[in-house]
Parts: C-alpha cells; sequence; structure tokens
C-alpha cells in the first residue's frame, strides 16, 4: 500500500438553497465560496470551505427529491455530523455568536480540546472544536 496517498476532497450537504446556504456559511461561519458553476436545469456545483483549509471542500447540494427534502438538517439522524476545527475557538465562538449562530450548549473543555455544538441554517448539529 506504500505510495498510495488519498483525502476527502468533498462532502456533499443537502440543502433547501443554493443562495441561502452560500449566504449562511460566507457570512455568519466566514467560509469561502470556492467554486459555483451552473450546470443547467437549475443545478450548480457549489463548493464552500473554511478559511485557511487543508484543502476538504462541502459540495452544497440543492434538494430535488422528496427524500432529499427529508434529508435536510438531518443528515446525521440528530447527531453532530461535522467537526469545524479552529486554532482560536474564542475567537471564532464569538464572532459566530455574533453573526447570530445558533449553539446548543456553553463551551466545555473536554480532555480532546474546547468544544461547543452549534447549528447550521437548517439544523444540522456541528462541533466548533480546538484541539489540545
Amino acid at each position: 500500500m506504500s505510495g498510495i496517498k488519498q483525502h476527502i476532497g468533498s462532502i456533499a450537504l443537502v440543502v433547501k438553497d443554493y443562495d441561502e446556504a452560500i449566504e449562511f456559511y460566507t457570512k455568519k461561519l466566514s467560509f469561502e465560496l470556492v467554486e459555483d458553476t451552473d450546470l443547467g436545469e437549475g443545478k450548480r456545483w457549489v463548493l464552500i470551505t473554511p478559511p485557511q483549509s487543508n484543502g476538504t471542500h462541502i459540495l452544497l447540494a440543492q434538494a430535488t427529491e422528496q427524500d432529499q427534502v427529508s434529508a435536510i438538517g438531518n443528515q446525521a439522524g440528530g447527531r453532530v455530523w461535522l467537526f469545524l476545527h479552529t486554532n482560536d475557538f474564542w475567537r471564532d465562538y464569538e464572532n459566530m455568536l455574533a453573526n447570530g449562530v445558533v449553539f446548543n450548549e456553553q463551551p466545555r473543555n473536554e480532555p480532546y480540546g474546547t468544544v461547543a455544538v452549534f447549528e447550521d441554517l437548517y439544523g444540522n448539529k456541528w462541533d466548533l472544536i480546538q484541539q489540545k
């Protein structure tokens, strides 16, 4: 297996609307819009990423079928689904609060770092975490 190099390039996130999702992630979480390409018939290739990311992107995928619509905001069955790592928890926590991001709990210190659960615009749960 030597010589094999792989990484997760993108993770699909089912959204209700491309533009409202772009607005939330870029304005409230300070993510960067990497690409927004019109694919025709109302479909777009929309990639976002946290600032100074390692190359993993979120692909915003607008729901088009009822099964997809029912997954909006519940992609992990109510569990924390994505983990946003930061090098300064308190800076990002305060900025997110000021931008109206909803946190489900007060920040807490765990053996692995400082963490708090927040929700995106659809209710998907994320951890904001600064590892020790």
